[in-house]
């Protein structure tokens, strides 16, 4: 395994680099050897299914970057609450919404990326950056516990005090939802979330964390959420006439976060096998539709026929000219860029393990 440039990597390769999925057990099975041969991904992402104790993890992820000619980005949703997929080897970490102070975020971070560098992961799906504000806390889209704060200026300074923790502590942050899912009143893992706000609300309050943030130089990667602003002057329509979900639309990718607000770090869509996308189009089709709307790296996490679906209708624009080799090579560049900031994991230390868990106990007992 080690670092390569752009320009000796096969047409191969670089597909491979623009996935980012899941795997489904605790261990490299045949079959899940096979795929990551086959794919080659740039990324793996673990799940509560992928963690039983302290040991299998850290196996599993040295197994990955074994088995990963180029260093893989290996990464874990772990913001705490409802989303804590280490809570089998820890304990509950408390939810981003019950943090009040930059220090209490800090802290959180801080135990975080100690269990993960440990456990081998090199970046995490967090902090949340979604604003949920009083009237946007009644809405039923799965987010009132893991914002940060109740407004955008919270949302901002304490996610960012949490992202420049873990950064420091050497694993990746991704700022997620973007352009921002707060106001949304479904889960975009049912269905198409229409954030129904006005332009200039999205301006002001939802993308408010993202331009503070950047302007901060704190940002090394941005998740795009699955939603439509019918709204919002930018919102695109797609060949059906349909709204087209933000994670496929290159006036929200290129156009507003790489344009406007002049962000040139990895973008990844959310998990494409959401039913925000899968209700109105193919695993493949999505795939092509990211990549060309200017996603560096797309999600699957959890369909083995779905990954193999996806790479297949990549490599197929690659060879046929509907997915140009300079949108591939920019986002492999970027991708690589990336990869090499990630630092190797620090050794597994069960007792230090065992400190964190007490440390969380002892965390959640002061936020109560």
């Amino acid at each position: 395994m080690g670092t390569t440039g752009n320009n000796n990597l096969s047409l191969d390769e670089k597909i491979g680099q623009l996935f980012f999925i899941g795997i489904s057990g605790g261990h490299i099975d045949g079959s899940t050897q096979t795929l990551l041969e086959e794919v080659k991904p740039g990324g793996v992402c673990l799940f509560a299914r992928n963690i039983k104790d302290a040991g299998q993890t850290r196996r599993l992820t040295d197994d990955l970057r074994t088995l990963s000619p180029i260093v893989p980005l290996i990464s874990i949703d772990q913001e705490g609450g409802l989303v804590d997929r280490l809570r089998r080897l820890l304990g509950p970490f408390p939810a981003a919404a019950k943090l009040k102070t930059r220090l209490e975020a800090v802290e959180l971070a801080e135990m975080i990326t100690s269990a993960l560098r440990m456990l081998g992961f090199n970046m995490n799906f967090a902090p949340v950056v979604d604003v949920v504000d009083e009237q946007r806390s009644a809405y039923t889209n799965g987010l009132h516990s893991r914002a940060f704060g109740s407004s955008a200026q919270e949302a901002a300074e304490l996610a960012g005090s949490f992202l420049t923790q873990q950064q420091s502590g050497g694993v990746v942050g991704c700022l997620k939802h973007f352009p921002g899912l707060g106001a949304s009143q479904v889960d975009s893992h049912e269905e198409l979330p229409v954030v129904d706000i006005a332009s200039a609300d999205l301006h002001s309050v939802d993308l408010l964390p993202y331009r503070s943030l950047l302007a901060q130089r704190k940002v090394d990667a941005i998740m795009i959420a699955h939603a439509a602003y019918p709204r919002f002057e930018l919102q695109e329509k797609g060949q059906d006439g349909k709204l087209l979900p933000s994670s496929l639309s290159s006036n929200i990718v290129s156009k507003l976060l790489r344009n406007e607000l002049g962000f040139d770090g990895l973008v990844l869509t959310d998990d494409l096998e959401m039913g925000a996308i899968l209700r109105n189009y193919s695993v493949g089709e999505a795939s092509l539709m990211a990549i060309m709307a200017g996603n560096d790296m797309v999600s699957i996490c959890a369909g083995i026929d779905s990954i193999r679906a996806a790479h297949a209708e990549l490599s197929s624009a690659a060879s046929d000219g509907r997915l140009p080799v300079e949108v591939i090579d920019a986002a492999v560049g970027r991708i690589l860029e990336l990869k090499k900031s990630v630092t190797n994991p620090v050794d597994l230390d069960v007792d230090r393990i065992a400190a964190i868990s007490q440390r969380i106990v002892e965390f959640n007992e002061r936020l109560a």
